[in-house]
């Protein structure tokens, strides 16, 4: 079978893979795009990202008008309702969403195969396509950006109708009266508040001691008082020791403590799998890492020269944000172009409720490698505009280097947080001094003025 020629091949739609494939394109390069989905976008728009926070929304907006009127009107969600009845707007942000996906790829010139890949060898793949027709494509880079999957334990039954995963949760017929999620992870912190927002009773239990280990802790507690305001309760140090559906009205849950738990239904959310099945990357001279992942350079290159991974195939922090900049710049290295920016500056948004924003080094990173740190806080409720639209519980934070005048790191929990980091970031792009927020005119009302009030408190204290 004769192979067809490309400059650049990419395996996988989601948004590793697209933006690789885009900068490839506008790089003036020819560049195929495989997916098993015959439209592009990944887990992302149908079972991650776009599906989960449609449903945020709209639980934020239940838990948002007590808070925005004064709890002069019950605006709980009604006992029984169907989950469906929530994201009515699903179909038509997802069908938008691949829509805009497609057109884009079409008009850089990207051509895509619908099928599942494998590797013939270190510059050529085969593609199955759904009826059975196969073709092969060879490229002197090639990109692996398939994703991952749940993680499919073998201790507790997922049955995917009482006891479910991250792709089958948004599958719930209604809103459960109940929930218990293992994982205190992103994927099971969003959907642990998402449904404490909707009246849900939520429990979280995990082995770490807190829920999103990898954050600022002062960012942490924001997001822990905040889901207990709701009703959640996080059980940290501890482990289910067995799972099972009571065959009539529960899932029931025993702790390794002896603790005994029930609950209409339960969320699994304890790590994924990176999608390397069938893949045969064997063929390419690749071996996957002890954690299933692929492994890579700072560059994102494998072990075999030419063969790049993004994304959740090579684990963590598996967010869309830094899978997008992963494909960017992989691209570039490949193509041999600069990727300019600042890769160490990409920012994370956690989208639970309050939703989390932070880039840059937090308070111990930044001890870590400077001896010491000056840090500034703006709490939400000092600000006009936290006042007036019932946002008093979140907190801006600045790291500073210790001299206090450096900007190392933002870090924000509340409303706005994903969209407030930026404004950090941007400041940190161009090298500017913490001084730049107190010298420059910000609207008023807004939670923006936060960073005043921060750089304030830091110059305060030096």
């Amino acid at each position: 079978m004769t192979a067809q020629p490309f400059d650049f091949i990419v395996l996988g739609g989601g948004p590793a893979g697209q933006k690789a494939a885009i900068q490839a394109a506008k790089a003036g390069r020819r560049v195929l795009l495989v997916d098993r989905e015959a439209k592009p976008g990944g887990a992302c728009v149908r079972y991650g990202t776009i599906p989960s926070k449609t449903l945020r929304e709209t639980a934020m907006a239940f838990e948002a008008f007590a808070r925005k009127t004064g709890g002069v009107t019950d605006v709980a969600v009604p006992a029984g309702v169907r989950l469906e009845a929530l994201m009515k707007r699903l179909d038509h942000v997802v069908t938008g969403h691949e829509t805009f996906l497609g057109a884009q790829l079409a008009r850089n010139g990207v051509e895509l195969w619908h099928g599942r890949a494998s590797f013939v060898s270190a510059r050529e793949v085969e593609v199955a396509a759904p009826r059975g027709v196969r073709r092969r494509a060879r490229a002197d880079a090639i990109v692996v950006a398939t994703g991952s999957s749940p993680r499919l334990p073998t201790d507790i039954p997922i049955d995917h109708e009482h006891i479910l995963d991250s792709d089958s949760i948004l599958s719930l017929a209604w809103v459960p009266r109940s929930l218990i999620v293992l994982g205190g992870g992103v994927i099971a912190s969003e959907y642990a508040s998402i449904f404490a927002a909707l009246g849900t009773r939520v429990t979280m239990v995990d082995a770490a001691p807190r829920p999103l280990a990898f954050l600022d802790p002062e960012l942490v507690r924001g997001f822990a008082q905040a889901f207990e305001r709701m009703g959640g309760v996080f059980l940290g140090g501890r482990r289910a020791a067995s799972v099972k559906w009571n065959g009539l009205d529960a899932v029931d849950v025993r702790l390794d403590d002896g603790r005994a738990l029930a609950a209409d239904k339960l969320l699994f959310a304890l790590g994924r799998t990176a999608n390397l099945d069938g893949l045969e990357v064997g063929a390419a001279g690749l071996v996957p890492g002890p954690r299933g992942t692929l492994l890579v350079d700072a560059d994102f290159q494998t072990s075999v020269p030419g063969i790049y991974a993004v994304g959740d195939v090579i684990g963590p922090p598996a967010l869309a944000a830094t899978s997008m900049e992963q494909g960017r710049r992989a691209a570039c290295h490949a193509l041999g172009i600069p990727a300019g920016g600042r890769g160490d500056l990409v920012p994370v948004g956690v989208y639970t409720v309050p939703e989390i924003g932070c880039v840059g080094l937090d308070e111990a990173a930044a001890i870590a490698k400077h001896g010491r740190a000056m840090v500034g806080r703006a709490r939400f409720d000092e600000l006009a505009r936290g006042r007036i639209a019932g946002a008093e519980n979140g907190m801006l934070k600045l790291v500073c280097d210790p001299e206090g005048k450096k900007l190392l790191g933002v870090h924000v929990v509340g409303d706005g947080a994903t969209e407030l980091v930026h404004v950090g970031q941007m400041a940190m792009v161009g090298d500017l001094d913490v001084d730049v927020f107190v010298e420059q005119a910000l609207n008023f009302p807004t939670l923006a003025e936060a960073y005043r009030v921060a750089a304030l408190d830091v110059i305060n204290r030096r």
